[in-house]
C-alpha cells in the first residue's frame, strides 16, 4: 500500500533460513506483486533453483575480491572458486545477478581492483555494489585504514563503462 515494489531478503549464511523456509516466505511475498531479491549467502544449485521456482527475481552475492589469496585470508571457511561458481549458477538459473567488492581491503592492489571489475563483467552482473572498506572496532581488521572514497568513485565509473545497463 505504501508503493514498495521490491523487497530484499538478506540474512547471509544463517542455517535457520532453510531453502524451504525461504521458499515459503518468497511465495507469500510474491502474492503482493513485489519483486524479491535474496541475499542469503552461498547456496547449492538445488536450493538456488528452488528459490527461483518459488518466485525469487534477484540474487545478491558479493564476490568481495577477485584475488584468491586475499579471499582466503578474509574467508578461511570458503574459497573464491566456490563463490564464483555459485555466482555462475545464480546467473544460469535466470536470476538478475548482483555482486561487488570493497575498495581498500587490507592487501588489495590496483591490479586486484581491475580484476574485480573484469570479473563483474565476465559474470554479466545486473547489479553491482562497490563501496569503501570501513573498519569496525569489534573486528580483527579494526586497525586497518579505511578505503579511498576517490578510488571507489573511479571504480564505480569504470563499472558503468564495463556494464552500461547494470544497476550500480
Amino acid at each position: 500500500q505504501a508503493g514498495y515494489q521490491t523487497l530484499v531478503m538478506q540474512s547471509g549464511e544463517d542455517a535457520y533460513f532453510t531453502p524451504e523456509l525461504l521458499g515459503e516466505l518468497i511465495r507469500e511475498i510474491k502474492t503482493t506483486g513485489m519483486a524479491v531479491t535474496v541475499s542469503c549467502g552461498e547456496l547449492d544449485d538445488a536450493a538456488l533453483a528452488h528459490l527461483r521456482a518459488c518466485g525469487a527475481d534477484r540474487y545478491l552475492l558479493k564476490h568481495e575480491t577477485a584475488d584468491p589469496a586475499l579471499y582466503d585470508r578474509l574467508h578461511p571457511c570458503g574459497t573464491l572458486a566456490h563463490r564464483v561458481a555459485c555466482l555462475r549458477s545464480i546467473k544460469r538459473l535466470g536470476y538478475e545477478t548482483g555482486s561487488g567488492f570493497m575498495i581498500g581491503l587490507p592487501g588489495q592492489t590496483l591490479d586486484t581492483v581491475a580484476q574485480d571489475l573484469l570479473l563483474l563483467r565476465e559474470l554479466g552482473c545486473d547489479m553491482v555494489g562497490i563501496g569503501p572498506f570501513i573498519p569496525h572496532p569489534d573486528t580483527p581488521l579494526r586497525g586497518c585504514a579505511q578505503g579511498s572514497t576517490e578510488l571507489t568513485k573511479r571504480a564505480v565509473a569504470l563499472a558503468r563503462i564495463l556494464l552500461p545497463k547494470a544497476n550500480l
